[in-house]
């Protein structure tokens, strides 16, 4: 396992892996948050600059690295200026790029290109026709990179969905040169919340992973910029020191030109005061010491040129120290930032798991409740089944009492029918007898005013046989319409009337006044409402008619005790 995750091929495997998984992230979350966004994106959306962090780190995977008298040098605006060879719209972009003024290193050209890509809405078409040109590529990347491997076509084609989207960048003050391209993984840790524990878990461990890889790399990348640094501070040190030296040998060699001069003018002098055969000596030591005048001073130049030349190096050194300094800084803020996003992703991840045991903890309380509830359908459909039972046994009471009523009618239909042709006949005979009463009264009248003074002696007169028969036949009537009144129907609006005008009482509560008068048409007594709520059928009527709560009773009796 060991020898399988040292191997470069692994790794550089690894690598790919996550920046495709990254890259795939990257484009889904843009494209779905534009397109719910619903408008022009510019360089200040987060999604967006994003992405570009993404492909900067893809377009740099693998890369050839150039030696320059300040080190090494890893750019990616080498192989963008090929496409405008292999396709000849995207020159347009590359002279724009070119003409900007604020652009003073590859990378920052590098990210305009991108940025101009994307707005032609043709990035896609540019990757795919770089590509393909792998020969082209070859020269700029190693054999494993992403871009040379089958990784760099699948984001080539997941570039194509962002064609859908409408950017604007205003490229003129956007200072691309310095921008430190850190991707932050938060953004992408946003859909674990919706999600499910064990795809969450899945989620963060992938993105730790690719989180350490990023660490990792920028650990060897500020591992190198230390030892750049290093080796810069042990040159300059060293240059210092032979620019000491050099300003040493400067002193001295001014030093003895001054000497040189002295004795020069020194020698002048003593030729002319002296006699002409030491003229030739000193001539030869004053052509000797000008030659050596030339040599010296001839050193003088070349070691000011050294100087000049030292101090020009020092100043570059300085300035690539500078720059090392700001990309060292650099590297610390983002490894202050991958920090920070390592806290986030564990505070993340604990309250995942805080929400995951409240989840099982809800799950077992729904199931829980799931078996009560099941439990009380079980004694529902007890409950349903019991009322069914009684259900039917009231269907077949009901059905019972329906087949008794009309074995009722049909026993008693006759009895009614004789009973009510009865009444009608005694109806007639009391007509009659009303009739002949009528008359008798006449003649009485009649023979009162033909005989006063007999009227006046005998109050009583004494009736003939025929009267005194129409007398008795109508005393023993009086009980007989008495009866008959009580077992007919009382429709007589007259006798309604004469109730409701006298004063009543409730037969059974005893109580009256304001209460609603009722009259039970079985006994013809006066009750209130709550001593005659009850409807039955009476052989005066088929129609149920009001009966009071004793007479109730005592028909129900009845009918139950009657044959079926």
């Amino acid at each position: 396992m060991r020898d399988d995750t040292e191997d470069p091929n692994y790794l550089m495997a690894n690598e790919r892996m996550n920046l495709m998984n990254m890259a795939k992230l990257s484009i889904k979350g843009l494209i779905e948050s534009a397109l719910n966004l619903g408008r022009t994106l510019d360089s200040d959306y987060a999604p967006l600059q994003q992405f570009f962090v993404v492909m900067e780190h893809c377009l740099k995977h693998g890369l050839k690295a150039k030696k320059t008298f300040l080190g090494q040098n890893k750019s990616f605006w080498g192989p963008l200026e090929l496409v405008e060879k292999l396709v000849p719209e995207a020159a347009e972009i590359t002279a724009s790029v070119k003409d900007l003024p604020g652009l003073k290193t590859p990378v920052g050209r590098g990210r305009a290109w991108l940025r101009l890509a994307l707005m032609q809405k043709k990035l896609s078409e540019y990757m795919k026709a770089l590509i393909n040109k792998k020969e082209l590529l070859s020269e700029f990347y190693e054999p494993n990179a992403l871009m040379m491997e089958e990784e760099g076509a699948i984001i080539a084609g997941l570039l194509v969905g962002l064609n859908v989207i409408d950017a604007n960048f205003c490229m003129k003050g956007e200072d691309l040169d310095s921008q430190v391209g850190v991707i932050d993984f938060s953004m992408y840790l946003k859909d674990g919340n919706s999600s499910k524990g064990s795809e969450g878990d899945g989620q963060i461990t992938a993105i730790l992973d690719q989180k350490n890889y990023v660490e990792e790399l920028n650990s060897a990348t500020v591992n190198n910029l230390q030892a750049k640094v290093d080796a810069l501070e042990k040159s300059n040190t060293k240059l210092t020191e032979e620019l000491a030296v050099a300003n040493n040998r400067i002193i001295t060699l001014q030093e003895e030109m001054e000497r040189v001069k002295e004795e020069s003018s020194y020698i002048l002098e003593s030729n002319r005061k002296g006699p002409k055969q030491d003229r030739t000596s000193e001539g030869q030591a004053l052509s000797e010491a000008r030659k050596h005048l030339k040599e010296e001073t001839q050193l003088r130049l070349d070691v000011e040129k050294e100087l000049e030349l030292q101090i020009s190096m020092r100043q570059e050194m300085e300035l690539a120290m500078k720059m090392l300094e700001k990309d060292v800084c650099e590297k610390q803020d983002a490894l202050v930032s991958l920090r920070q996003q390592l806290d986030d992703l564990r505070a993340l991840k604990h309250e995942l798991a805080f929400k995951l045991q409240s989840s099982d903890l809800g799950v077992k309380q729904k199931s829980e409740l799931n078996s009560r509830l099941e439990e009380k359908t079980n004694q529902m459909a007890a409950t349903i089944k019991q009322l069914e039972q009684r259900l039917r046994q009231a269907e077949r009471g009901r059905q019972s009492a329906e087949l008794d009523n009309r074995l009722f009618k049909q026993d008693f239909g006759d009895k009614i029918n004789s009973l009510q042709l009865e009444v009608e006949e005694l109806t007639r005979q009391r007509n009659q007898l009303e009739l002949e009463l009528k008359l008798e009264r006449e003649r009485r009248l009649q023979n009162n005013r033909s005989i006063p003074g007999r009227a006046s002696q005998k109050p009583e007169p004494k009736m003939d046989g025929k009267h005194q028969n129409q007398e008795e036949n109508v005393k023993p009537k009086k009980p007989l319409e008495e009866n008959c009144r009580l077992q007919s129907h009382p429709t007589s609006e007259q006798d309604l009337l004469l109730l409701s005008e006298k004063p009543w009482v409730c037969q059974l509560c005893q109580e009256g006044g304001s209460l609603t008068k009722n009259v039970c048409k079985n006994c013809k007594g006066t009750f209130c409402n709550a001593c005659s709520t009850k409807e039955l059928p009476l052989p005066s009527s088929i129609k149920p008619e009001r009966v009071c709560n004793p007479c109730h009773k005592l028909l129900m009796q009845q009918y139950s005790a009657s044959p079926s």
